[in-house]
């Protein structure tokens, strides 16, 4: 017939239902002429504005796909969560078996292919029924006006109950609009140029899609996975028949709470199919036979209570990787996408996620200190260091992550979540990089290391300042030396020397962003009129800054030691490697650029200063002979804080960089202590130090890691420093 043909049986087809549905609404007194005109001409008896919008909706139906399933990979592709409203994914028209198309069209609306989106006959002997009933009930629908139906229910608004009510409606508005709709979708698609067999196949896909199937599950291809464990292009007779019965009372034909009415419902779809010649072309014995068989078989579905239901969220992403999930949320909903916009999108995000780092950092949490150590948290952070990206391959802690705290699970991302308790002697790496780009230090000039020192520019609260070291150490060393050995009155005098503000300045720009300038003194995200870390620590003029008194997490002090050894360049430490939408197209993201934030060599230098921390005298020897790691070059800082409630390990090769935070998570914070690391009190000597307690689990988390791979030597010291 062709498209213009099509075209004027449309228009026949619509001047004769409007006649026969005027005289019908007449006689029941149920349809209006100020909602019947403007759907079928636009007579002006109803606004321009409500013409538009079934406008709209039309050119939505038609062209904005349905609400569908995100998932979440690791580097390799293989998923680690899901996000979803509504558990879809969207399939080809050469992705749904024939078997199932022919069991809806069977079961729903057997003149399908002879109508162009409406059924007059049966809407006809719907209308006489609700005539002789009085009321406007169903009836009548076809296969185009559901697809209508259940996206005006589903895939337009995130309340679904409330979609589905409006969609259901019994009234003759409601109904006339789906009539409009229907009919311009059909010939919408005709005038893409789509011959009638190809709309039809279209709009059964698109059908087919997005119909629900109970317990969050939309469309066949999810519903074939679920209940029965194949795809869509692989589902049996008894199968697709199934689903076609479920179609419109999925509730009432759930086959695991109903299963006698889900198969009575099933095998009426058989005979459907059968008497329709669809089980066996042009063989009514055939079909009869066949339908027999079908008939005799088990519905089939997987074992259990309900069907095999996708998990949906971070919650499920397992203990290893919900802390790298939820990472992956946050950095997102900073970059403008939200998690509406991700549970919608049917996005794949394919992450940086190395999943033997994941691994690997995890036993090493968890060796050092046990999984359900009351109180105590050690948070891993691995990034790996680049010129043009710091892709972040790790986040774990000792901790699961879960809802149950009774067993050790946290739902807080505990490697970006910041502690209060600081990270100690880390800090020293930018009071010594502010001091070498402003005094012009040497890194191997001597520094005086007294054993107490009152400072002439930073105060207590009652008085001076006097900081005294925690242990014994010559009156003088080299600046590498200090670094590896950290004595406390040293740092403080540099400190004096090369400002507070540059100091504070240089620990910005090598990654502490958000540790300063997005949280308050303790922690917690900025409310308006909170005052920063970084203006707090001006403010007062807290000396302590470098004895690293202030807020920090494990990420941002791996891409610190990830900038140091890409040459000063700092970028954001990214989770994502890409997003593609439903369509296999590429999704853009904001992030932040990559910035040159010091010079490449002092970079360099810094990294030949903070080079001797795993060797003789180095505050981690002890831990990297223990571990058996070898002569592999590192840069490496511990840290500690007052009273053992904090310590931590930054350190990278030139091929990962890495932190190790170890910190109280729970509302009674007391010292903590090592082997096995655990809350022992509060005290003042004999607790956990950077050394024996962070150290040993980057470690144990970098061996594997590195095993196998070439040593790489680190970067030469810039003569200016040198």
């Amino acid at each position: 017939m062709g498209v213009e043909g099509d075209a004027r049986t449309v228009r026949v087809a619509r001047a004769t239902g409007l006649a026969k549905l005027l005289g019908l609404c007449v006689a029941m007194g149920v349809l209006v002429a100020a909602v019947l005109f403007p759907v079928f001409g636009g007579l002006g008896v109803m606004s321009n504005q409500a013409v538009d919008t079934i406008d709209k909706v039309s050119y939505s139906v038609a062209n904005v796909d349905p609400p569908g399933l995100t998932t979440i990979t690791d580097k390799n592709g293989d998923p680690i969560a899901y996000l979803y409203s509504q558990d879809r994914v969207m399939l080809r028209s050469d992705q749904i078996s024939k078997t199932m198309k022919a069991a809806i069209v069977a079961i729903e609306d057997h003149r399908f292919f002879e109508h162009h989106g409406v059924d007059w006959q049966g809407i006809m002997r719907a209308a006489v029924k609700n005539a002789g009933s009085g009321s406007v009930q169903g009836g009548g629908s076809t296969i185009t006006q559901q697809y209508v139906k259940n996206y005006l229910a589903f895939a337009v608004t995130d309340d679904v109950q409330e979609g589905y009510k409006k969609a259901i409606e019994q009234s003759a508005a409601r109904k006339l609009k789906e009539i409009r709709i229907a009919l311009d979708l059909e010939r919408n698609l005709a005038q893409q140029g789509k011959d009638p067999m190809e709309v039809k196949d279209e709009i059964l896909t698109r059908y087919l899609n997005i119909v629900p199937f109970l317990y969050d599950i939309y469309g066949v291809a999810e519903a074939a996975r679920a209940y029965f464990g194949t795809t869509a292009d692989n589902l049996t007779v008894p199968q697709a028949a199934l689903f076609a019965a479920m179609v419109n009372q999925p509730g009432a034909l759930n086959p695991y709470t109903n299963p006698e009415g889900a198969k009575k419902r099933r095998d009426v779809v058989i005979d459907k199919m059968a008497e329709n010649q669809m089980l066996e072309p042009n063989d009514p014995v055939e079909n009869k036979r066949l339908a027999e068989q079908y008939k005799n078989e088990p519905l089939g579905i997987l074992p259990g209570s309900t069907p095999d239901l996708r998990p949906n969220g971070c919650i499920n992403a397992g203990p290893v990787d919900g802390f790298f999930c939820e990472y992956v949320l946050n950095y997102l909903q900073r970059a403008g996408i939200d998690q509406r916009t991700l549970k919608r999108g049917g996005y794949t995000i394919k992450t940086t996620l190395d999943p033997k780092a994941s691994e690997e950092a995890k036993r090493a949490a968890e060796s050092t200190v046990p999984q359900n150590a009351r109180g105590v948290a050690n948070a891993v952070s691995i990034v790996e260091p680049g010129k043009d990206r710091h892709r972040v391959r790790a986040l774990v802690a000792n901790r699961d992550y879960g809802i149950h705290a009774e067993r050790g699970q946290r739902a807080f991302a505990l490697p970006t979540t910041m502690t209060g308790f600081g990270a100690g002697s880390i800090f020293k790496i930018f009071t010594t990089a502010a001091y070498l780009q402003e005094k012009g230090g040497r890194i191997s000039q001597y520094v005086s290391v007294p054993p107490s020192y009152t400072s002439r520019v930073f105060k207590a609260d009652n008085g001076p300042w006097t900081v005294g070291n925690a242990g014994r150490y010559n009156s003088s060393m080299t600046l590498t030396d200090a670094l590896a050995q950290s004595p406390n009155t040293t740092f403080v005098e540099l400190e004096e020397k090369a400002g507070l503000r540059n100091v504070v300045d240089m620990a910005y720009k090598l990654g502490l962003r958000d540790s300063l300038k997005g949280v308050d003194e303790n922690g917690r995200p900025l409310k308006p009129g909170d005052k920063s870390v970084y203006d707090k620590v001006l403010d007062s003029n807290m000396g302590a800054f470098t004895l690293g008194v202030t807020p920090v997490n494990a990420l941002e002090l791996s891409n610190v030691a990830a900038t140091l050894m890409s040459g000063g360049k700092w970028c954001p430490p990214s989770p994502i490697e890409e997003i593609t939408d439903r369509h296999d197209k590429k999704v853009p993201i904001k992030e932040a650029p990559c910035e040159q934030v010091i010079d490449e060599g002092l970079a360099n230098s810094l990294v030949q200063a903070l080079s001797k921390d795993d060797q003789e005298g180095g505050t981690s020897a002890r831990a990297a002979r223990a571990e058996d790691w070898g002569d592999r070059p590192i840069i490496g800082k511990t840290g500690t804080t007052e009273y053992f409630k904090s310590s931590g390990f930054l350190a990278a090769t030139p091929q990962y960089a890495g932190a190790v935070l170890v910190f109280n998570d729970d509302s009674n914070p007391q010292s903590i202590c090592a082997n096995p690391g655990r809350q022992c009190g509060l005290r003042t000597e004999g607790g956990a130090f950077g050394g024996n307690i962070a150290a040993p689990t980057w470690f144990r988390a970098m061996k594997p890691l590195h095993d196998g791979s070439p040593v790489k030597e680190l970067p030469q010291a810039d003569p200016r420093y040198r």
